[in-house]
């Protein structure tokens, strides 16, 4: 059973959603706000996040923001916004699709069957792996050149934001947006230091590196090219 996240604070809709999606065969975790979003989302996981933009206690777009640099699990915009550039926006923070109001629900339940359809054909385990380096995002475990290496969470989570961003020069200020998580903890410039500089000892060597430092600007990823 697929199991989605709804975050709509208009209570009227998030049930009547919540209904409809249940009578399809999912499973639905309500939200009405973004305190619980992130606590819903901190203890479980989901297949996709429906997700409302104008929230009481925050912004949908910086949900989104923060979500997307930990987690690949699909995001469904809702929100009465229909200007062209708020929706270019969720788009540009990796929102899989976005869905203005008013709507036939007819039509919601079947944009959320051909997406979860769509990503249920990708590989269920996101894995970089160039024969030298490999990383599994979704099991968190590594291996250089066959052997096991430990990184933490932290380490993870920016080397996903390298990878899936291949060739791409992230600004550090990007970086530390990224990596703020759902409580709140900051990532400040000298820790996002610290941090790339453990990352390298642990994956580069003397003949293979990964991480290119671009002066003035930030870093981008020199190994291959992900593909999920």
């Amino acid at each position: 059973m697929k199991k989605v996240l709804l975050v709509e604070d208009d209570l009227l809709l998030n049930q009547t959603l919540a209904f409809h999606l249940t009578t399809e065969g999912y499973e639905v975790i309500s939200s009405y706000n973004a305190a619980s979003s992130k606590d819903y989302l901190s203890k479980g996981k989901f297949d996709l996040i429906i997700l409302d933009i104008n929230l009481p206690d925050g912004s949908g777009f910086d949900l989104c923001k923060i979500w997307r640099g930990k987690t690949t699990t699909p995001i469904i915009f809702l929100t009465a916004k229909d200007m062209e550039s708020d929706m270019l926006k969720g788009y540009e923070l990796g929102a899989e699709d976005y869905i203005t109001k008013p709507f036939h629900v007819s039509v919601f339940l079947k944009k959320v069957e051909v997406l979860l359809r769509k990503t249920s054909t990708k590989n269920i385990e996101h894995i970089y792996n160039d024969g030298n380096l490999f990383l599994n995002f979704t099991k968190r475990t590594a291996m250089l050149q066959g052997k096991n290496i430990e990184l933490t969470t932290g380490e993870f989570n920016l080397l996903y934001l390298f990878v899936v961003n291949y060739k791409m020069v992230l600004t550090r200020n990007l970086l530390l947006e990224k990596l703020w998580d759902g409580n709140e903890k900051y990532v400040d410039q000298n820790a996002l230091t610290m941090m790339i500089s453990r990352i390298r000892s642990k994956i580069e060597t003397k003949d293979k590196k990964y991480i290119k430092t671009i002066y003035g600007m930030g870093y981008q990823w020199v190994g291959d090219a992900y593909d999920e």
